[in-house]
């Protein structure tokens, strides 16, 4: 594969926001006290789904890429859609069968995850659920590590309705940044950021480390939203975009923390790092 394409390839399925993807069955399987061989399981199973979820949402939206962002692989002729779709279902299939290679529960989710992405990206987009799909895919993927434990993990609820609520606000945001002026939508991710940065940072195991990826979630995240509730123009609403998704990472490096794993937040935190650098490269929206 040609240099060229290679990158073709990364755009279409946002290889930088792919990094924000691992934390999610690493705070899952915090919570659910899953073993390392199931939680690596639910890593490939989720990363495989999100790379299906990429490529499905820019094959739905060729039409209209082709008129708001004619340089996506797609409308620019660089890959074409029957391919794009074609690796949306390989990779569909792919992470199916990485969760079913773990237990019973885990494919059980990863089913629901899968048709979460597929109803999303072909049907609930660009409807009112669109939102609150998106923010379920969120959840589903966090409780996708959660079921590699060998009993049912309840403690695993709060933090998937918390990865839920930030990827619902920020998806909302998203709907605006190719024309922007929407200050409701950056103010209400404001307000959602805020409290699920105060829900996080409650008194519990390894507080000390959740509160500081708290207050890590709210740097990554709260500056752009609030330059573009100020100027809600594109170009500051993606930016809101991108630091919503980023802050993910310390979201999830501190329900990690607040699970017990306080030490798999510099590892998580280290993806940030990664994410942020190549973001200047390739775009992640």
């Amino acid at each position: 594969m040609t240099g060229g394409r290679a990158r073709a390839w990364l755009e279409l399925v946002r290889g930088p926001a792919a990094l924000t993807v691992p934390g999610d069955a690493v705070a899952g399987a915090a919570a659910g006290r899953a073993p390392a061989r199931n939680t690596a399981l639910a890593m490939g199973s989720s990363l495989c789904l999100y790379w299906a979820g990429m490529a499905l949402n820019d094959w739905a939206d060729r039409a209209e890429d082709a008129r708001d962002r004619p340089h996506r692989p797609l409308p620019s002729g660089r890959i074409a859609p029957a391919a794009a779709f074609g690796a949306a279902a390989g990779l569909t299939a792919a992470g199916l069968a990485l969760a079913a290679a773990g237990t019973r529960r885990q494919l059980a989710t990863a089913g629901a995850l899968a048709a979460t992405v597929w109803a999303y990206d072909l049907k609930l987009k660009h409807t009112a659920a669109g939102p609150a799909a998106m923010g379920a895919a969120r959840g589903l993927d966090l409780l996708l590590g959660a079921a590699g434990a060998d009993r049912p993990a309840p403690a695993a609820l709060p933090p998937a309705v918390l990865i839920a609520a930030h990827t619902a606000a920020v998806t909302h945001v998203s709907r605006h940044e190719v024309a922007g002026g929407s200050r409701a939508a950056p103010l209400a991710a404001l307000a959602t950021t805020a409290g699920v940065a105060a829900a996080v940072a409650r008194p519990g195991p390894d507080a000390a480390t959740a509160r500081g990826c708290a207050a890590s979630y709210l740097l990554t995240a709260a500056p752009a939203l609030a330059r573009a509730a100020h100027r809600p123009t594109g170009p500051h609403t993606r930016a809101g975009v991108v630091g919503g998704l980023q802050a993910l990472v310390p979201l999830q490096a501190a329900l990690a923390a607040r699970a017990g794993a306080g030490a798999a937040a510099p590892v998580l935190l280290t993806l940030l790092g990664t994410a942020r650098r190549l973001s200047r490269k390739v775009s992640v929206t």
